[in-house]
């Protein structure tokens, strides 16, 4: 028996993988984490369809975690791409001084979630480094902005590097990033000694060098800063020339823009990468609180079910349910974009002669608005300062979001318009109700899932 032939690899790893399959039963994993063969974990249908991306069910039976892994795109892909971008050799920007935010971009725009997290983590990130790229290689050139030319070799040479790496491809489309996210755009200044004849810096600096996480979306100490700064480089030239009210009135918004862009970068120049990229993740974060992202279809149905006198109480909460069966399709946000998100639906639902408060009629939480992970209650909220994207070989891609929480909707005053985040009235939970430090019995399936997983990845190369 002991001097026979060893078994080749492939029957060696099934075997392994049976072996696993047998542990799972004897453990009593609960049979909806692991569904069939080869690995395939419970998600939306329509959500397939868009990104054959992969979201973990969650057992109805326990607490589903807050810290949630998602995988790569698919069991063959490699969770690390070492692919060697083709760089165009045209681009002078210093990427080396950025390597960190680079890999911190990639991860956050992972091929597979880059459209779900592009809102709240992967754009404010994307666009945070490159305004970091420019301010830091800007300490040699002494340029705030590339001409068109190389505008366009580097954000190639962005997208060839974030690409290689694992990011979704087409974040030029996600995130709407141009040549002119290299570029002076509009903004008559663009270089560093420029700038520091017109602006105030010390006093920029000061007001930016560190950004309050939770005050600065209220008193906007540095963001008025930086547009003071904005305003004083677009009209640095004494105006803009005479147009009708409303062509200068956007030419106006458009040059300021620009400028600040340019302001973002000699900030940037000033921090070293990872300071910089604190203080404008933080900034970025009030404007994304500040706006619900998502996108309301035709409520129709729900006005016509659930207006005054409502005569079916199950008819019209299945309505309000289908309804928001869409929302839930769309993106992961944060618990203050949920606010937003669920004030204005309701406003909306009263102009249908819909007076009672169907989110409490119906049960309608603010989780509920975000996206769901698999198919049980289990709306992924995330913090109102949103964390980045973590990489782990092993158990792939994850970030931190709050499944526990129950907080219902707030039903608007119709007579009220919604409140800024600065005036919410709806206590919201600093940290999610759970941590990922108490793993349960959701947490070890998903791990054993992830081990059945690489067998069959060796298998089907082997």
């Amino acid at each position: 028996m002991g001097g026979g032939a060893p078994l080749p690899p492939a029957l060696w790893l099934l075997s392994c993988f049976f072996t696993l399959l047998c542990l799972e039963e004897i453990i009593g994993f609960d049979n909806n984490m692991v569904h069939s063969f080869p690995l395939t974990l419970q998600l939306d249908s329509s959500l397939k369809e868009q990104t054959g991306a992969l979201i973990p069910e969650m057992p109805p039976n326990s607490s589903p975690q807050p810290l949630i892994p998602l995988l790569a795109p698919s069991p063959l892909a490699p969770f690390s791409n070492s692919t060697t971008p083709k760089l165009s050799g045209q681009c002078t920007l210093n990427f080396s001084a950025v390597e960190s935010l680079l890999k911190t971009t990639a991860v956050d725009c992972w091929a597979s979630f880059a459209p779900f997290l592009a809102n709240v983590i992967c754009c404010p990130q994307l666009q945070a480094t490159l305004a970091i790229l420019i301010g830091q290689s800007s300490k040699n050139s002494g340029m705030l902005a590339l001409d068109s030319t190389h505008a366009n070799y580097c954000l190639s040479d962005v997208q060839q590097i974030l690409q290689s790496r694992g990011a979704n491809p087409d974040l030029q489309h996600i995130c709407s990033i141009h040549p002119s996210n290299f570029s002076e755009a509009s903004c008559p200044v663009s270089d560093v000694n420029g700038f520091e004849s017109v602006v105030d810096s010390s006093k920029l600096l000061a007001a930016c060098q560190k950004v309050d996480p939770v005050n600065e979306c209220c008193s906007q100490k540095c963001e008025s800063a930086i547009l003071d700064a904005a305003r004083e480089l677009a009209f640095r030239d004494g105006g803009l020339p005479s147009l009708n009210v409303a062509h200068l009135s956007s030419e106006r918004t458009s040059r300021i823009d620009d400028c600040r862009s340019i302001v973002l970068r000699w900030l940037s120049s000033r921090l070293d990468p990872l300071s910089a990229q604190q203080v404008l993740r933080r900034i970025s974060n009030c404007k994304v609180n500040a706006v619900c992202p998502l996108v309301f279809p035709n409520a129709e149905n729900v006005g016509r079910e659930c207006g005054n006198n409502i005569k079916n109480h199950t008819t019209c909460c299945n309505a309000m349910d289908s309804y928001i069966v869409h929302l839930q399709k769309q993106s992961f946000i944060t618990n203050l974009q949920a606010l937003d998100c669920a004030s204005l639906l309701g406003l909306q639902l009263q102009k249908m002669n819909i007076s009672r408060n169907i989110y409490n009629y119906c049960h309608v939480t603010l989780k509920d608005f975000s996206l769901q992970v698999g198919s049980q209650e289990s709306g992924c909220l995330l913090p109102s300062l949103p964390s980045d994207a973590a990489f782990d070989p092993f158990s792939g891609i994850s970030f931190t979001c709050d499944l526990n929480d129950n907080i219902a909707a707030p039903w608007p005053n119709a007579s009220q318009a919604p409140s800024s985040s600065c005036n919410k009235t709806v206590k919201l939970p600093a940290l999610p109700a759970a941590t990922s430090a108490h793993p349960g019995k959701s947490m070890m399936g998903m791990m054993l899932a992830l081990l059945i997983d690489s067998l069959l990845s060796f298998m089907l190369l082997v």
